[in-house]
Parts: structure tokens; sequence; C-alpha cells
């Protein structure tokens, strides 16, 4: 049995042509791992999550192909499934070729015929969820006042998402307001920290932390708030809002 495996996310948000999807599904086929077509990791991580603890379990190296690994990372720890000892490749940043080296030269796969599995999630629609970076999350709340769709609950100063499947397709808009970056929408389509891109944090060593390490993490939510004032996203973020709400009315 092999102790690598790849889950390879085929994504149905069409953030990735499916022209790119289909190159990179024969690549890794040609690769002597166990692979898991996976239709798609988003659905899977809702409704599927039997199946990643026997991955988790049953894998040492686990290589996922599939968005920014930020939004990787945190959709499958909200999932109550963190996965130790695997990696992300970025179909949305990588080529196909790029792909096929890494594998290869990274995690000196050999080539051959790849022991291929497809899992489809239970979900008619694969949701559009937001996935909370609770490294970034300050906890205040702003996000689940601002959203009209249940899909919040804070409480004791603690945020979660508890109903992912009311958050209503192309409605970004809690996210665009939060000052910490801290909300992920992976299946949307810019290239931005909203969509799982580093979004830049200050890191701050623990011990031996400069005195000063307070007010700059302060310092830099502050020019966060201001940048979202001055680029009119708290208006975009209350039409969006409100087409959502029209959509829910009217179905």
């Amino acid at each position: 049995m092999s102790d690598t495996c790849i889950l390879f996310c085929r994504c149905t948000a069409g953030i990735v042509p499916d022209k790119k999807l289909e190159q990179i599904s024969e690549i890794i086929n040609s690769m002597e791992a166990d692979l898991f077509e996976l239709h798609d990791l988003c659905a899977v991580s809702i409704s599927e999550t039997g199946f990643l603890s026997e991955i988790n379990k049953k894998y040492g190296q686990k290589i996922v192909i599939a968005c920014y690994p930020r939004a990787v990372e945190n959709m499958l720890t909200q999932a109550g499934k963190p996965f130790s000892g695997f990696q992300v490749l970025n179909f949305r940043k990588l080529l196909p070729e790029d792909i096929r080296q890494k594998l290869k030269h990274d995690f000196l796969l050999a080539e051959g015929i790849a022991n291929t599995k497809t899992i489809k999630s239970l979900l008619d629609v694969p949701a559009w969820f937001p996935v909370i970076d609770q490294d970034q999350c300050t906890a205040c709340g702003q996000c689940a006042r601002f959203c009209l769709f249940g899909v919040y609950q804070f409480q004791d100063k603690k945020l979660e998402v508890i109903n992912p499947l009311n958050c209503k397709n192309l409605c970004p808009a809690c996210g665009r307001t939060c000052p910490a970056c801290a909300i992920i929408f992976p299946r949307l389509a810019e290239n931005t920290s909203l969509s799982g891109e580093n979004p830049g944090k200050i890191m701050m060593d623990i011990q031996g932390q400069k005195e000063d390490s307070l007010f700059r993490v302060l310092e830099q939510r502050n020019r966060n708030r201001r940048s979202i004032l001055k680029s009119g996203v708290i208006q975009l973020a209350e039409k969006e809002r409100e087409k959502a709400l029209k959509k829910r009315k009217n179905n």
C-alpha cells in the first residue's frame, strides 16, 4: 500500500478552466500514488468528513491539488478534519507542467499508473460558504452582524460557521467588511485575500517579542479598516447583500 495519496479537487466553481483540470488529471493519473478525484473539495469537506478522517489516518504524505493553501487548510480545520503531513499545490497559480515537476522532484513520485478513485459529494450543489481563518480572526463579530442568512454564530467572543449551506452564492459581502481579512471564500474567482491569498499578516513570536509588536498589530488592523472605508468596499458589500436577499425572496 502506498503511503502517499493525492487529493485532486475537480472544482465545479469555474475558477479553473475545465481544460486545465483535464490536463492536471492526465498528469496525476500517470503517477504512482493513490489518487482521489473529489467532486469537489468544498462540498466533500461538509458531506464526506468520514472519508477525510480515513485519509488522515491511512496516509503519511498527503498532497492536495486545489486552490490557495490558506483556504484549504482552514476549510479542513473548520470541518473538524485538520490534516497532518499534507501539502497543497495551488492549481490557480501553478501550470499543469509545474505540478508535474513538483510531484516528481519535490514529492519524489515515480511515473506509472495511479490507483484512482472518484469521491462525489452527497450535496446536489456544492456550497458557497465562508471559511474562517482563526489565526487572523479578532472575534469582533462584524461579519455575524452583517450576515442576514444565519450563517454565523457569534457567542462568548467566539465566531463559528454553523449553517454554511445558508450562505448565498456570489455574496461575499460579510468578508469584504472584515477588518482582519479573516474570511475566505474558496469559490470566489478573484485572486485576493478574500479567496485565500495570504493577506500578509504580521507574525508575532510570543517568546522574545518586541515591546512595540502589539502596537504594530493594532496599526495594521487600523490600516485595514481605513482601506475598507476608502475603497468603497462597504457600499459594494451592501449591494451584494441586497442582491442575495432579493434572490432569496424570489425563490
